[in-house]
């Protein structure tokens, strides 16, 4: 398989597993990786749907833990395209289907209400600068809130998930008040919550949240992830979930 300009191929760590990405487009970072760890997945069949895929790597990592049938999604097509390179780098054409869709108008062939667990990692920020979206339209669409709001990906979340399936997302911590009250909105009970933080005594700067399709009310706050020690290396706990080690 032939890279093209600028790209590269990563490894995700704690697996042998191959992603295609370009700093240039897109290349994944801690927080996909941790989503990827976080959401509770059938193990041995069913269907998974993740939204905003990018290059796949939620999809490509959730491999190692689940033998369902998964969709990715993204509007970019050159993002999609790296995808399914990623697909032929480690032959796994028979678990993962990745599609170019707006996700306010995906084909009518994905069926609503179809998938034991949605997953997404959105675009984080409300509103984007000419500057930003000029100098580089591809991550700006990534980052930036120009093709669907966070409203869209729960609304879309509830429509694709099963009744008592899981949604789960990885965000910034400012958004969670927002990420709970549009849950509930749309019958998605948020269950799980889980904050990552840089540093031991930071602040959060990411969140990771699960909720059930009209799940009864009840959350648990998991002990919270920290990235860093005081070496400025990972820690030891974060290695463990990072590279999977600690997910059954």
């Amino acid at each position: 398989m032939k890279l093209q300009e600028g790209e590269r191929i990563d490894y995700i760590a704690g697996t042998d597993l191959r992603v295609v990405q370009s700093p240039h487009v897109f290349s994944f970072s801690i927080d996909a990786i941790l989503l990827g760890r976080f959401v509770h997945v059938p193990i041995q069949k069913g269907n998974i749907l993740d939204l905003c895929t990018g290059n796949g790597v939620i999809p490509v990592l959730l491999t190692t833990r689940s033998k369902a049938r998964i969709v990715g999604i993204d509007i970019q097509s050159k993002l999609v395209e790296m995808a399914n390179r990623t697909l032929q780098l480690n032959d796994i054409h028979n678990q993962i289907e990745f599609m170019e869709a707006d996700l306010n108008q995906i084909p009518s062939e994905v069926t609503l209400s179809s998938f034991d667990v949605v997953t997404c990692n959105p675009p984080y920020f409300e509103t984007v600068t000419e500057h930003e979206k000029n100098r580089n339209k591809h991550l700006a669409i990534a980052r930036h809130e120009i093709y669907c709001t966070l409203e869209d990906v729960i609304r879309v979340c509830s429509q694709y998930v099963k009744q008592k399936g899981k949604v789960a997302l990885v965000h910034r911590p400012e958004r969670l008040t927002d990420i709970m009250t549009l849950m509930r909105t749309y019958r998605i009970e948020p269950k799980r919550i889980q904050f990552v933080h840089p540093k031991e005594q930071k602040e959060a700067n990411m969140v990771l949240v699960e909720g059930i399709k009209d799940g009864k009310s009840g959350v648990t706050c998991l002990p919270p992830i920290v990235v860093y020690n005081e070496q400025g290396t990972y820690s030891e706990s974060f290695r463990s979930i990072y590279e999977g080690i600690d997910v059954k």
